[in-house]
């Protein structure tokens, strides 16, 4: 089983995503802010990272840049 984070600012689009990935087996975390992704990204053995590059305060690129380093 994969374990996909989705992070957004914007639940609708968690939502959304959560609708199709879920009957696909895929065990999904999620979070609202950089921060949460980070923590989570952290603490679990995540295989694939759905993040928005546009959210306020920490931005996906620097999560991406914190996660990797």
């Amino acid at each position: 089983m994969y374990n996909v984070l989705i992070c957004d600012d914007q639940p609708d689009i968690v939502n959304a995503l959560k609708i199709y990935l879920t009957p696909e087996g895929y065990n999904l975390f999620e979070a609202f802010t950089g921060a949460q992704a980070v923590e989570i990204a952290k603490n679990n053995d995540i295989h694939l990272i759905l993040l928005d590059v546009m959210m306020p305060g920490m931005d996906g690129y620097q999560v991406c840049r914190e996660i990797r380093a």
